[in-house]
């Protein structure tokens, strides 16, 4: 079950601790005006962090001092001035496959409610449930009669809900739903709209509807048409509910550069390559507070704010976060990271806001070296190897007992080897079955909800499989007989499967 309570508010809490000790004594420098020499539409410039003011032998000896840390970080994307400066990725993580961003989600799904409201589609002082005539809706009084869309994109809907604290309950409960919508839109009220800060993953899906029921095209297909298609962002991958709304409050999977395009968007104010992809007046209001959030944060529309940056944060420590001052924008992605514990790799290597420093290619032979290694995996396994004990057991189907429905959801499980490059895994649980596709030849493969698996044979029994998405688990079956003994790093002791076909 994934938590994102703690990790958010530490999360949103530390950009005070980074302007603290990296850019309060800067403040005082006017902000520039933005003008790109070009657009990443296609591919990104890069230049030498020397170049930006970065120092690349300060940001190579930082960065191995995050892995000798043990930080939990997958990727470091710092961009400024347009050029990437920093592309750094840890392994297992590559970059080659798109990462779950989770709840920068919210910052995606209330961007597109700007553009569509710029295209006379919504409107954002209508009341929400006038977009659902057709819908009967439990709990209505007048409270929610006054619930607008401008309050579900600042978090200020006064529908009940866990809040910051107690979120994803809240979120587990409406997918726990045949229709989440519905359920979304049945809630109580718990307080007036418009007074207070309550982070509400639902609210946010019920903006996905509102898309949907107003352009006649999904959230993923809106996204494409008129933001993802602009911006040049092509990998994607993005879930929806049952009834076919995309998840409008997480988990949208994007490259590491696709997903810093959105800041590179705020920063020319919604412009892209001559076109206003969002309205102006949206770009400003979105990031400007307009409601006390947690600690020293505020919260606009769908971003968090604070006085010298404005970020979109999701679970584990996914941010897109935006230096306006500094044309600066930095992306990471991880399993759980806070991001004052990057604040010494900047404090470091920021040594010039307004000018570049001298060249340093023993600096930048460091920093390449670094990168290198922090990419390389800690071990390699065999590939393009199949055992005579994977024929004997693809296309078996292996059913688990209670211990393992009541655990993991499982019930049966089936892998099958075609070849010596790609195996495929059919995961049944109590209500549905996932086909999933494994790598044996060291690559990742995707699953459609952004997953990302490869495997190989470390002996001639035991099959292990890595799963990737926000954080790594490893999975060991061994194969005995007609049994299977399941086991993880993810949870203690092992369940058993009993074959039941050939």
């Amino acid at each position: 079950m994934r938590t994102r309570t703690i990790l958010i508010i530490v999360a949103a809490a530390a950009a005070l601790a980074l302007a603290v000790f990296l850019f309060i004594p800067l403040l005082s420098a006017p902000e520039p005006a933005w003008a790109p020499e070009y657009w990443p539409t296609d591919e990104w410039r890069a230049s030498a962090p020397e170049e930006q003011g970065f120092d690349s032998a300060a940001l190579a000896q930082e960065l191995q001092q995050l892995r000798d840390d043990g930080v939990a970080i997958d990727s470091l994307l710092i961009i400024r001035n347009g050029y990437i400066l920093l592309d750094a990725y840890f392994a297992p993580y590559d970059g080659t496959f798109t990462h779950d961003m989770a709840s920068v989600t919210k910052s995606i799904t209330t961007t597109l409610i700007g553009i569509a409201a710029g295209q006379g589609k919504v409107d954002l002082d209508a009341p929400m449930l006038s977009y659902f005539p057709d819908r009967t809706i439990a709990n209505v009084e007048a409270r929610k009669q006054a619930v607008a869309v401008r309050h579900l994109t600042g978090m200020v809907n006064g529908l009940e809900s866990g809040c910051l604290d107690g979120d994803e309950p809240t979120l587990d409960a409406m997918r726990a739903t045949p229709d989440w919508i519905q359920h979304a839109l049945d809630r109580k009220m718990a307080r007036d709209p418009g007074k207070a800060f309550c982070y509400d993953s639902p609210g946010m899906h019920i903006l996905s509807a509102i898309l949907q029921e107003t352009t006649g095209m999904t959230e993923m297909e809106f996204a494409r048409t008129n933001l993802f298609g602009p911006l040049g962002i092509h990998e994607i991958m993005w879930e929806s509910d049952p009834q076919g709304y995309t998840d409008g409050w997480g988990d949208i999977h994007l490259l590491p550069r696709d997903a810093a395009k959105l800041g590179y968007l705020w920063l020319s104010g919604g412009v892209w390559d001559g076109r206003q992809i969002v309205p102006a007046d949206w770009v400003k209001d979105a990031v400007t507070a307009h409601v006390h959030a947690d600690g020293d944060d505020d919260y606009g529309y769908g971003w968090w704010v604070s006085d010298d940056s404005y970020w979109a944060l999701g679970r584990g420590g996914q941010h897109v976060k935006v230096f306006p001052a500094f044309n600066a924008i930095v992306v990471t992605t991880a399993s759980s990271l806070d991001f004052d514990q990057l604040e010494p790799l900047l404090r470091a290597s920021f040594k010039d806001p307004e000018k570049p420093l001298p060249a340093n290619p023993d600096g930048v032979a460091a920093l390449n070296s670094t990168l290198a290694a922090l990419a390389k995996p800690a071990e390699s396994f065999p590939v393009g190897q199949l055992p005579p004990m994977a024929q004997v057991i693809s296309g078996k189907t292996y059913v688990f007992g209670r211990d393992a429905a009541d655990a993991l959801d499982l019930t049966a499980l089936t892998l099958k080897f075609t070849d010596a490059t790609r195996a495929t895994m059919i995961v049944k649980g109590r209500h549905d079955q996932d086909t999933w596709p494994v790598g044996l030849d060291g690559t990742y493969r995707q699953t459609p909800d952004g997953r990302a698996l490869r495997g190989y044979w470390s002996d001639a029994q035991t099959f292990v499989m890595e799963m990737f998405d926000i954080g790594q688990v490893t999975y060991h079956v061994r194969f005995e007989d007609d049994r299977l003994m399941l086991s993880s790093n993810n949870f203690a002791g092992e369940f058993e499967g009993m074959a039941t076909s050939p």
